[in-house]
């Protein structure tokens, strides 16, 4: 549920702002859920070793940029930050823990009947991801988040969130470092 009370959030379950990045003036959408800030939308800042989904610079627009874990640490703007491992815990158990993925996923966007209520505004767009190898695989089907948090177990290997068009589950995963993945930045 979204509530829009003269552009300031009421204390709800969720609401929506936006903010504009400095650094390329480009205007994100943000939900207040729970207690948390999210950016509403997948970041789409030019970083080094960023890419398009499916390497065509129309998807940038659209799904926002892929990329590897050592970049999504620094892409976020000023004031916002790579969420951890627990952050997306706690935004998973806010959304309704096994059906957390259909309550935040867009409600277009996802193919095979893949889209989601977005109950909560943070319309999650399935970017995909690009392999270590380079290819691109998913767009349409899978949204991965990277975390900040590194798996103990294999270093080379970070947590991500992962939404998919087949589930309403949500999903925290690790997986190589060097994959691109998409960003959503957290206040």
């Amino acid at each position: 549920m979204r509530i829009f009370i003269i552009g300031l959030c009421a204390v709800l379950t969720a609401c929506s702002e936006s903010f504009t990045d400095a650094r390329d003036g480009h205007t994100y959408n943000t939900a207040k859920i729970g207690n948390q800030t999210w950016m509403a939308e997948n970041l789409a800042y030019e970083a080094a070793g960023s890419a398009c989904p499916d390497g065509e610079n129309k998807n940038c627009s659209k799904f926002g940029r892929l990329y590897p874990w050592e970049a999504a640490k620094s892409a976020c703007p000023e004031g916002w930050r790579l969420p951890s491992k627990e952050d997306f815990e706690a935004l998973v158990k806010i959304a309704g823990n096994n059906t957390a993925g259909a309550a935040l996923k867009a409600s277009s966007g996802w193919f095979k009947k893949g889209n989601g209520s977005d109950e909560f505004g943070f319309a999650a767009m399935p970017a995909g991801f690009k392999n270590s190898d380079g290819k691109f695989d998913g767009i349409g089907g899978y949204a991965h988040f990277w975390s900040t948090t590194v798996d103990s177990q294999e270093n080379t290997f970070a947590y991500f969130f992962a939404l998919d068009f087949s589930s309403d589950q949500a999903n925290i995963s690790s997986f190589d470092q060097g994959d691109a993945r998409s960003v959503r930045c957290i206040k």
